[in-house]
This record gives structure tokens, sequence and C-alpha cells, in this order.
């Protein structure tokens, strides 16, 4: 396998770090205060006729609408309360404390992305508006979809780009939606870790370019895109994954009319819907703070879908490129039988500097492909896709919408949409999906 250092020209740099403090310090504008401010660009009204019950999780909300066609009221869950701070070293301020288990990974390849901890703010008390009250997102626009005991939430990324993490409570189970911008990769967490609660903040540090969380129980150092603590306290433990979907906002509106979906009642002024990280994701381009070095056999900044066994130490890649020509890859990972999909209609976060009007990259998603024992062969059609077995049709949610097999939900596998130079530095051992 080839590799090449990356250098780092400093102009890039400059134009990162001003996006990381931007991200930090918000907009001086206010253009993100408030919860029902719009988008210029973005007219579409996020309507729904629904009325809005079902799966809001209605028994854990507060703050209802009055259903009246007025301002839209916020919607707040009731979260499971995080465990309690220990009298322990930090991580944050010693992070060669002897008392520490062994570390994951080499202290000095942990880099400051400039912002200090919760510099870039974490949101601990999130506020939703249901799918029918969401005014602030064109049709194209990614949302990160989670789903837990059969409830599904949305997270708008031209938030969760300013923000990064959210701690929320879905169905009662304590879970962590991330976001990181320099990777381009959305991962959820379930936040319980043996008898703690966990809640995790922004430590203002990059590994391999992505997002280093830490927690507020024992302020250990926890990176984002494989849920591992690498140093301090809790050093070697690992978070259980919670898949997460990135899709457009049109797919997740016709898919959940009744869900729930953050809005931008942050208790932060932020400029939602601008990219602070303009050109980031252009393919010549090279990788943020990244000081490691790039499996040659892909452009550092290519597009991935990566699908991994931790425990296995298995991992396969397929390039988005590709899998855009075909529509449909199925292959077996892990044991299972698999579907991965492509479909066109999802606009590029990391393109332009108003998210709603980044090109066209796409929205995938990965599946088991068996339902009942049997195992279907699927193919792309208008709008969507079809197996060969019953001539059912499927949305890109993994949702059978029409045929014998209307309602049935292919279950999810968890996958990344990222960026080839770091699901490679994380996935040493990657295959690639077909070959280069």
């Amino acid at each position: 396998m080839t590799k090449r250092r990356v250098p780092a020209p400093l102009l890039f740099s400059l134009l990162m770090a001003l996006g990381l403090v931007a991200a930090a310090c918000g907009d001086s504008d206010g253009d993100g205060e408030g919860a029902s401010g719009e988008v210029t660009a973005a007219e579409d009204d996020g309507g729904s006729d629904d009325d809005g019950a079902g799966e809001d999780g209605g028994d854990s909300e507060s703050g209802e609408g009055d259903g009246s066609g007025g301002e839209p009221q916020n919607i707040t869950p009731e979260q499971v309360a995080p465990s309690p701070e220990e009298d322990v070293v930090s991580a944050l301020q010693e992070s060669s404390d002897p008392s520490f288990p062994p570390a994951l990974v080499d202290i000095v390849d942990i880099t400051s992305g400039g912002p200090p901890p919760d510099g870039i703010p974490p949101i601990d008390a999130p506020n939703f508006f249901r799918v029918e009250d969401i005014n602030f997102l064109a049709d194209e626009e990614p949302v990160l979809r989670i789903e837990v005991e059969g409830e599904v939430r949305g997270y708008p990324v031209q938030i969760m780009t300013w923000h990064e993490i959210v701690n929320d409570t879905i169905a009662g189970v304590p879970i962590t939606v991330t976001y990181c911008p320099l990777c381009n990769s959305a991962v959820g967490f379930d936040r319980r870790l043996g008898d703690r609660v966990m809640d995790f903040g922004t430590s203002g540090l990059l590994f391999n370019s992505s997002l280093v969380m830490y927690d507020r129980q024992t302020s250990s150092l926890w990176t984002h895109f494989n849920g591992q603590a690498v140093i301090g306290t809790l050093a070697g433990e690992q978070l259980d994954f919670i898949p997460v979907s990135t899709v457009s906002w049109s797919e997740f509106r016709e898919a959940h009319p009744d869900a729930l979906v953050l809005n931008r009642d942050t208790g932060e002024q932020r400029n939602y819907g601008t990219n602070p990280y303009a050109g980031y994701d252009n393919e010549g381009q090279r990788p943020f703070l990244f000081n490691g070095e790039v499996d040659e056999r892909l452009a550092a900044m290519t597009r991935v879908l990566g699908v991994r066994d931790l425990d296995a130490e298995e991992a396969v890649a397929l390039p988005i490129s590709e899998l855009a020509v075909t529509g449909v890859d199925q292959f077996e990972f892990g044991g299972q039988s698999l579907v991965a999909w492509h479909q066109e209609g999802l606009n590029s976060a990391l393109d332009t500097a108003a998210i709603n009007a980044g090109r066209d990259v796409g929205q995938t998603g990965v599946f088991s492909s068996e339902v009942d024992g049997q195992v279907l062969t699927f193919s792309t059609v208008d709008g969507g896709f079809t197996d060969s077995e019953t001539g059912s049709t499927w949305n890109v949610l993994g949702q059978a919408t029409a045929g014998d097999l209307e309602g049935t939900q292919l279950e999810e596998v968890e996958h990344l949409d990222t960026f080839w130079f770091a699901w490679a530095a994380f996935n040493e051992t990657t295959e690639i999906r077909p070959e280069p």
C-alpha cells in the first residue's frame, strides 16, 4: 500500500482555521437567533398536513404547539439526567497523567483545532418542532436521521455544523448525535456506559482531523469517528453505535411526517444555513490539520460510504462516485447480506457558503437485504428501488412504500458517509468495493 505525507498549505489552513473560529464565535448578525427564522434561499415550507401525533414521543415533551397556525412552540423532550462529575484527573488538562490506563493513540497526534473546550457549543437541551412547522430547510438540504425504539428524529446539518454534538434522549434512551464537518462524518451513540450516563462536549481538539469529544463525568477524550475513549480515566472504553443516515429534507419529511426535528432555538447566535468551510470538499483539496499519511488508493477527499465491524477489525469502503453509477451494490459483510444504495437529491453541506446551494452529492443507505429469512435482490427504479422477488418499491430510507412488502422497514446498518482520508486513517486494513 503506497502512502504519502500530506502538506498543509498556509492559505488553506488559515481559511479552515477561520471556519473553526466562526463555528466557535458565531456571527455578528444574529441570523441564528430564534427558532423560526428562515434561510433566504430556502423557500420550501417544510410542510405536512399531518396532525403531528406519533413518532415524536409525546409523553416526554413540553411546549406543545397550539395547532392554530400561529408561531410554533418549542417541543422540549425530557432528558435522562447524566451521571455526576467524578473526582478524577482531567485529560483536558493532564493528558499524560500516570494514573490513566494506557492511551490508545499517541498524545502528540492529538492537535488543537483552535477553539477551547465547548468553544463550539454542544446542545444539551435540544428544542424541536414538528415536521409541519419547519420552515427553514430546502428540499435537498441534508438532515441527520436517527431512530431509537421506533422513534425517529431529525437533526439538520445546517445546525449541526455549528454545534457538532447534541446530547438528547429518545424513547427513554440517552443518545448523542455527532457531526464533524472536517471529516463529513455523522455518528450516533448510546450514552450509557455501564452504570454511567455520559454526556459529551467538544474538546477543541482533533485526531486525524476528526472531532475529539470529552465526557463531562471524567473528562476523558473520545474520538467521535469510532466512539472510543483514547486518553484519560476511561481510555479503552467503547460506546455502542446507533445508525445515523444523512438524507434530504424532502425524503425525511415524506417518510416521517410526525417526527420531531431539531430547531434553531439553541441558545446560541449562529448563522444557520451557511457553511463556514466553503469549498472544503473539493476532491483536489487537502484535509485540514491532518498530519498522517493518506492511503493512495483513493484521493484524500474522495467521498466514500464506509461499513465497519470494530470487533472483527473489518471495514469496507464504497466510493460514492462508483455507487452513484450502479445505484445499488449487494455484498456480504460480517456474516450478513447487505445492500448499499445511492439516490440523487442531496446538497453537499461543505461546497458553497449557502448549504442549500451546494452541489448534488446524493444520499445513501446501508441495510440488511434479508426480510423474513429471504434475501432480496434490489435494483433502481425511478425515484427509488425495487426488489425482484416481490416487486415492492423502496425509498432511500429502506422503507417499502408499495407492493407486497409495503410498510416493511429494512434493518439499518451503521455506516458513515465520509472522506477517504479519515476512513482509511481509522480503518487501516479497509477494503474498497470495487477495488480501484
